[in-house]
């Protein structure tokens, strides 16, 4: 084999690396359901005054949260924001716990990268 197929061989296999790899980057971003993303854009929007730009902040600010979060260490976190405001013991359980405090504390995290990267 010369050196030009050689060559060629080792650029179709970096572009087929290459590929892959970015297929699988778009998969991790792509892990949130659509419903998901909606119900906080929708809620980031409310937050932001309903414009054309915190439409587009507000995107982004749920797509770097995909990044840095996985889903589920997001639907937890969601969770714990949610139960911790019920009045009695119950929401006590979710205000005082390590697990909750440590899935609101990656949300808050996430979200704080977001807001320097999008707003």
């Amino acid at each position: 084999m010369t050196s030009v197929g050689r060559m060629r061989l080792v650029v179709v296999g970096l572009g087929s690396l290459l590929a892959t790899a970015l297929a699988a980057r778009a998969e991790d971003v792509k892990d949130y359901p659509t419903s998901a993303r909606s119900e906080y854009v929708f809620g980031c929007m409310k937050a932001n005054g309903e414009t054309r730009q915190s439409i587009d902040q507000c995107s982004c600010s749920i797509d770097i949260i995909a990044s840095l979060l996985p889903y589920d260490r997001y639907v937890t976190a969601e969770t714990v924001l949610s139960m911790s405001q019920v009045r009695g013991n119950l929401g006590t359980q979710f205000r005082s716990s390590e697990q909750a405090k440590g899935a609101l504390d990656d949300l808050r995290r996430a979200q704080a990268e977001a807001e320097v990267r999008c707003f």
